[in-house]
């Protein structure tokens, strides 16, 4: 399965430079086309890991401006 994050820039939050190496270092890699980031499990998940995840990037991203939408196939 892997976990696709598109993120939403606010000109007055934190350079896309400094966001993209944030979620590099939790092992997310940049891609181009309909996704910003993308985080390969290798395996099936489940729900809770998926949840865990998402705690993560949120506590990874506060503060620093931006949005991001979160999908997992």
């Amino acid at each position: 399965m892997k976990t696709y994050l598109t993120i939403w820039f606010n000109s007055e939050g934190a350079n896309p430079v400094i966001v993209a190496e944030k979620l590099r270092a939790m092992g997310f890699k940049p891609i181009k086309g309909r996704y910003d980031h993308v985080y390969d499990w290798g395996r099936p998940i489940n729900l809770d890991e998926i949840l865990q995840i998402g705690t993560a990037i949120h506590e990874t991203l506060k503060g620093l401006k931006v949005i991001y939408k979160l999908e997992t196939v």
